[in-house]
């Protein structure tokens, strides 16, 4: 049986790599990537403490469908920004969006 240690720390590896990504990429579609593996390594902490701590109920899972539905919308209406961004600026660079300014 493998430990919980070895979860959290796939899962703080994980977050980190997301954070990096998400917060270092000039790229919005390379953002929505990153914030994809923070919920990525959320739902590995919901699933290993729900198998550790209380085996014998499925709150872990419920939550991590939940997580992974919150993380479909979240990539459908990025992408959707993202592509209609696209198509006004021929870019998708974040540091060249002003779409506030006149």
């Amino acid at each position: 049986m493998v430990p919980l240690s070895w979860y959290l720390i796939v899962a703080a590896a994980l977050f980190c790599i997301g954070l990096y990504g998400a917060l270092s990429r000039r790229n919005a579609v390379a953002v929505l990537m990153g914030i994809e593996l923070i919920l990525n390594a959320i739902n590995i902490n919901l699933i290993a403490f729900n198998r550790y701590i209380t085996p014998e109920e499925v709150s872990g899972q419920v939550f991590s469908i939940f997580v992974l539905a919150v993380a479909a919308a979240e990539a459908a209406v990025g992408l959707a920004l993202i592509i209609g961004i696209y198509r006004t600026r021929d870019s998708v660079n974040l540091e060249e969006l002003d779409l506030l300014k006149g």
